[in-house]
């Protein structure tokens, strides 16, 4: 059984050539076998709204922030995220919470 990263890595090839379906396929098994996988998560939440569903994709992204509290890029990846579904004041909270975390105040 391959590995998350293994996982990983075959998505990544799947995603560059073009089978985002196939990617996601992969990544999904990879945070199934490591449900804090957030780098998993992460790309998951790429190509879900490349895919136009909204809703995986801001789950995924809200996976990463869960995981990865101290991150400010983990919010700012939320931020466009949420901006590219669309939510417009969810994005900009989401963007003052990366400024927040990068300048060192807790929220």
């Amino acid at each position: 059984m391959p590995t998350p990263n293994e996982l990983y890595d075959q998505a990544a090839d799947l995603r560059d050539a073009g089978d985002k379906v196939g990617a996601v396929a992969k990544l999904e098994e990879a945070v199934a076998a490591d449900p804090a996988f957030a780098i998993g998560h992460g790309m998951l939440a790429k190509l879900y709204v490349d895919l136009a569903e909204a809703d995986k994709a801001i789950s995924h992204a809200q996976k990463v922030v869960e995981l990865e509290p101290d991150d400010p890029f983990s919010y700012t990846a939320l931020s466009v995220i949420y901006v590219r579904c669309g939510k417009i004041p969810e994005a900009e909270h989401a963007k003052a919470m990366a400024w927040q975390k990068q300048h060192g105040f807790e929220d």
